[in-house]
């Protein structure tokens, strides 16, 4: 409890991470908080905007390469947001890439998840990966709701080692749901569309 207080006092004075809830309320429903993703700082912003009452109930999901190997990212992993750790190497995992996210959904916990899968340079997201179709598929109860962060492409890009002090608004959008019978390609088409009409 002390690590996350501690954790969010950082990243609020070094980003702001202030939250706007512009398309839904805060809410203690089950939920999967997807975002784009441009810098190291997304998951930490994200998870440090929501009220800390949904902050203890949601975890994000973390590359294991990167935030798995102990160390000091490898704690405020562990102790600080809870991670729910994600093997993007095929070669090192066994069985479905998604059973730990299911775990912990499973378990009544919400989630924080990027679908583009990896960081981008741009301010508006990539092409979402397949991982938050199959999600909303298998658990249709749990709501889907778009986030967009501003700034931090350009705070702690790619490659950097420290942030640049800037302030970053973390809005929330609407909630989304997979409807029967829709197709991959245009729920994912729907779902980056909610974030980009955040931006």
């Amino acid at each position: 409890m002390i690590t996350s207080t501690l954790l969010v006092g950082l990243v609020r004075a070094l980003v702001g991470a202030h939250g706007r809830w512009i398309g839904c309320a805060p809410s203690s429903a089950q939920r999967i908080y997807f975002a784009n993703h441009s810098s190291h700082l997304d998951t930490l912003a994200l998870w440090a905007a929501l009220p800390a009452k949904l902050r203890t109930g949601t975890r994000p999901v973390a590359a294991r390469d990167y935030w798995g190997h102990g160390g000091i990212r490898g704690f405020v992993a562990d102790h600080g947001f809870r991670a729910v750790y994600l093997d993007r190497d095929a070669s090192t995992r066994d069985g479905d890439p998604l059973q730990p996210l299911m775990d912990a959904l499973d378990a009544g916990d919400s989630l924080i998840i990027f679908p583009e899968g990896t960081r981008s340079q741009e301010a508006l997201p990539q092409a979402f990966r397949s991982g938050l179709f199959h999600l909303a598929q298998r658990y249709p109860k749990v709501e889907l709701v778009a986030v967009y962060l501003d700034t931090l492409h350009r705070s702690m890009p790619k490659g950097s080692l420290l942030p640049v002090p800037l302030t970053c608004t973390v809005r929330f959008g609407r909630c989304l749901q997979w409807r029967a019978g829709e197709d991959k390609a245009i729920f994912l088409d729907r779902a980056r569309s909610a974030v980009v009409e955040l931006a």
